[in-house]
């Protein structure tokens, strides 16, 4: 102290500036910010601390070592040539979703290292897809059943990655290329088995129609036959006289042979 007051006002001055210095690089060692969507991981001479540290303002060790690492949703765009079960070699294009467990990110820090995607993951994927694909034809990866094989992948995939801290959210199989002359044959089979399905339904169809029809023949058969049956002679002279009995209310001008028709039934003339 007593030194410090032998100073004058210009020494005095650069040592308070040189303090203040000195203060702002302890407090940047001290105090550090964890953006959204990282942990931080605290290396001190070697050791690594398994606890992380959550997004926010964090207080550290000065001497500590913090590497921030990401927990958000990464994405990978494979492009592969793969073997089918056939023996053919298919050209597809895959996207693998996936994020860093948090509570995971000090052991990957310590097993892998901050480049996991290069180490791990990428190498998980291909030898998953090449295993998955060689157990299927070809023709899986073109049609509806790429699904299932993207969901076999899956079903694969996520428990060798989070063995590893890496949790996996999806695989899409967005795309299957065969050789020209197989994606050929196979959209012929396809629309081969289209014009099947349609030919199917036509005869069907078809057949639904004469059963129709042969049912209505055979109603009016039936009530042929029993209208045929009901109509005796002694009805139809019935009928015949209740209709000259109408016949002679009506005013119309007209001429009435009485039992001159057939079976004695009369025959009218000049009717207006």
């Amino acid at each position: 102290m007593a030194l410090f007051d032998q100073l004058n006002v210009s020494q005095k001055k650069l040592v308070f500036l040189g303090a203040g210095f000195l203060l702002l690089i302890f407090l940047s060692k001290t105090i550090i910010v964890i953006p959204a969507g990282h942990v931080g991981v605290k290396e001190f001479f070697g050791d690594v601390d398994n606890q992380s540290l959550d997004a926010g303002i964090r207080i550290i060790n000065p001497l500590a070592n913090i590497h921030k690492m990401t927990i958000r949703t990464q994405q990978i765009a494979e492009e592969a040539t793969v073997p089918s079960r056939e023996g053919l070699s298919v050209s597809i294009d895959l996207s693998i979703l996936f994020s860093l467990d948090p509570r995971s990110a000090p052991n990957v820090f310590k097993t892998i290292g901050l480049d996991y995607v290069t180490t791990v993951v990428n190498p998980q994927i291909r030898s998953v897809v090449r295993g998955v694909t060689a157990e299927y034809d070809a023709k899986a990866l073109y049609t509806a059943e790429r699904e299932v094989v993207a969901e076999k992948m899956f079903s694969q995939l996520k428990p060798a990655l989070e063995q590893r801290g890496i949790r996996l959210e999806k695989v899409l199989l967005r795309a299957a290329r065969l050789p020209a002359i197989l994606s050929t044959a196979i959209e012929k089979k396809l629309e081969a088995e289209q014009q099947a399905e349609q030919m199917k339904f036509v005869l069907q169809r078809e057949g639904q129609e004469a059963e129709r029809k042969r049912i209505e023949a055979k109603g009016i058969s039936d009530f042929n036959r029993i209208a045929s049956d009901g109509l005796s002679d002694g009805i139809l002279k019935l009928r015949g006289i209740e209709a000259t009995q109408a016949l002679v209310r009506s005013e119309n001008a007209k001429v009435i042979v009485i039992g001159s028709g057939k079976d004695g039934l009369p025959i009218i003339l000049g009717n207006q």
